[in-house]
């Protein structure tokens, strides 16, 4: 191989968007593990995400699942969008729009609602609208991450 040779896999370079840019990931199931192994792991012992049995009295039905998990997974969802040139998360605004239960399966639709450029050459921040959206078509939560990411070339 040669030094020329591209590497597959890279995320978007902040010079490669714009604002109004859309785009959207690739969906996820979450589990009955999914759940399982997030409450464990996180300590989110809530009987509404670990008493299946004890459902009477709850606003939700089903088995829904912590809005933090579906936070998780979309994050995980948009990691090839910016895979070796995301280099920094500053802040977000969070809004749970929606319950998302055991089985649903959610996807992550994006657009760039703002891009300025650092105060050095080699990175630019970049603000996204993300709404991540159930199989049913709903927005089940909606957030808008400042990042910071890599340019192509330093101005």
């Amino acid at each position: 191989m040669t030094e020329e040779t591209t590497t597959i896999g890279l995320g978007f370079y902040w010079d490669d968007l714009d604002v109004g840019f859309k785009f959207r990931t690739l969906g996820r199931t979450i589990t009955e593990t999914d759940l399982v192994n997030f409450v464990n792991m996180s300590w989110l012992t809530e009987e509404l995400f670990t008493n299946a049995q004890s459902r009477k009295d709850v606003a939700i039905k089903g088995r829904p699942v912590p809005a933090a998990l579906v936070y998780c997974f979309a994050e995980g969802l948009l990691t090839p969008s910016m895979q070796d040139t995301g280099l920094a998360f500053f802040n977000a605004e969070i809004d749970v729009k929606h319950p998302t239960l055991v089985n649903d399966t959610i996807h992550v639709e994006c657009e760039v609602i703002e891009l300025r450029a650092a105060s050095k050459g080699d990175r630019g921040h970049v603000r996204t609208l993300n709404q991540v959206v159930n199989h049913n078509g709903e927005v089940v939560i909606q957030y808008n991450p400042l990042r910071m990411m890599k340019r192509r070339r330093g101005l």
